[in-house]
């Protein structure tokens, strides 16, 4: 390869063998494998400037080295531009190809970008180079769940299990697949495993507490802990009365933003947003272990509502300023994004612009935010939402989004928290799922049996919003004609 050539022409035709490689790339002696290395370390320390830097070098003089196309591609990814990252592993595969990681790598990226075929294809390569690899296995179950196969999801993950039984993503993908298909025992049991993985390891600091397994406490205190995202810790606080029942105090502890909501759930006596300001006690349990401890089943999952209540002094203040400052109509919440380091973000937030069929729909509606954060760019598109503005300065906790829920019709939303919080307190809620749906929502329903409220529109396949949009505007439509959505706007 000559090294005219640059990183945006066409990949050479491979030769026989490897490409050949000019033996250094500084003046100070470097090797390129050298340079590749440092660039690993970068990359793998999160300095990942520095790791496509050091691949950029790389491939200034060596345009076409695999390795260093395959590294930025993957670092590319990391900093959120799939399609070039699809693009570099690619290459990289075609000069050099039987490279098991790579085609993982790529797998994951073209099931990011929705390019599911392909996706499927390079996912099972990656395993047929490499069959014991128990991430490869995982990583190829994720995929055959998107395509509805969900049979050979499994037998992948018990795959991966036998290869490594203590794989923890790969019982928490099972988990996920069992509870997402109503096999809640042994879903509940897999599930325990998510404390295991990278990003539940640290949850949660030392604890010199026992772990509860659900015993009778009758003169103890027991510490509850919101260990997970803010739906989960509203899903799963409808245990807490339960608890309480076993137990004499129940001490909760969660995020700042949460307690004004929690605190006044039967059986709290007090809640905590700091660990040094935790009392002591005797023992303690994650909210999301409870379905587990309490045996929970489709049949007894404790589905009244509301479990969670607004304050009324907060209810009363946003109905006056509402009553002053929106104009007519029936009021609908509208949230298109959640947090943006949720793992799923890319598949389930969308710009406020997508919703725009929703706002043409309908007419005579009055639109609320539900957002906080605001994102930047979506400011310009409120005005296209009849009533619309910007409440995220104001919404400085649950109990405050809660009191604003409490003064709408319902609320339309991607998969955030605002439906988990307009289900716990009753209100009509509309939730938009991705494909694949979070397990939570279970498979092919239009209903939760975990909030009675809820209505649920489906994504068909990967990336399809615009049918779950107009399905979205259609049934509004035809709700706003048909009846009255309530007495709040009144």
């Amino acid at each position: 390869m000559s090294a005219t050539t640059t990183a945006n022409q066409p990949a050479a035709q491979p030769q026989a063998g490897p490409p050949t490689v000019p033996p250094t790339l500084t003046a100070g002696g470097e090797t390129l494998d050298q340079a590749l290395t440092r660039a690993q370390a970068a990359a793998q320390a999160k300095r990942l400037n520095e790791a496509a830097g050091i691949c950029s070098d790389v491939l200034a003089v060596s345009p076409e080295y695999p390795s260093a196309l395959a590294l930025l591609g993957i670092v590319s990814a990391l900093q959120s531009d799939p399609e070039k990252g699809i693009g570099l592993l690619e290459r990289a595969i075609k000069i050099r190809p039987g490279n098991a990681s790579w085609y993982a790598h790529l797998a994951s990226l073209c099931r990011a970008t929705y390019r599911m075929e392909q996706a499927l294809a390079v996912g099972q390569e990656s395993v047929r180079l490499d069959p014991g690899n128990a991430d490869n296995l995982v990583n190829l179950s994720l995929i055959f769940v998107d395509v509805d196969d969900r049979e050979r999801a499994i037998a992948c993950l018990l795959r991966a299990l036998g290869q490594k039984h203590d794989h923890a993503d790969g019982h928490l993908a099972l988990a996920q697949n069992l509870l997402a298909m109503g096999e809640f025992p042994s879903g509940w049991l897999e599930y325990e495993w998510r404390n295991e993985t990278e990003a539940g390891k640290n949850t949660m600091p030392k604890m010199t507490s026992a772990h509860w397994n659900g015993m009778a406490i009758p003169k103890g205190r027991i510490l509850l802990v919101g260990d997970q995202g803010y739906g989960d810790t509203i899903q799963f606080a409808r245990y807490i009365p339960m608890v309480a029942e076993r137990c004499d105090e129940v001490v909760l502890g969660c995020s700042a933003e949460m307690g004004p909501i929690l605190q006044n759930i039967p059986g709290v006596k007090q809640y905590c947003h700091r660990w040094n300001d935790v009392p002591g006690h005797a023992a303690h349990c994650r909210l999301s272990t409870l379905p587990y401890l309490f045996q929970t089943n489709l049949e007894t999952i404790p589905s009244q509502v509301p479990y969670l209540k607004a304050d009324p002094a907060r209810v009363a203040a946003w109905r006056e300023r509402f009553a002053t400052q929106l104009p007519p109509g029936r009021r609908i919440g509208l949230a298109w994004t959640g947090r943006p380091t949720h793992p799923n973000d890319r598949r389930r937030s969308l710009p406020l612009s997508r919703l725009r069929p929703i706002a043409e729909a309908a007419p005579d509606a009055v639109f609320v935010s539900l957002q906080k954060p605001m994102p930047a760019a979506d400011l310009a598109v409120m005005p296209q939402f009849r009533g619309m503005a910007d409440l995220s300065a104001d919404l400085t906790d649950f109990g405050e989004t809660a009191a604003v829920i409490e003064n709408l019709d319902m609320v339309v939303t991607v998969d955030t928290s605002m439906g988990h919080l307009a289900g716990a307190l009753a209100k009509p809620a509309w939730i938009m799922l991705p494909k694949a749906a979070d397990w939570r929502w279970m498979l092919d329903r239009s209903d939760s049996p975990w909030y009675p409220t809820v209505r649920l529109f489906r994504q068909g396949y990967p990336g399809a919003w615009d049918v779950v949009l107009a399905e979205v505007a259609t049934a509004l439509a035809k709700e706003l004609r048909a009846v009255p959505l309530g007495a709040a706007a009144n």
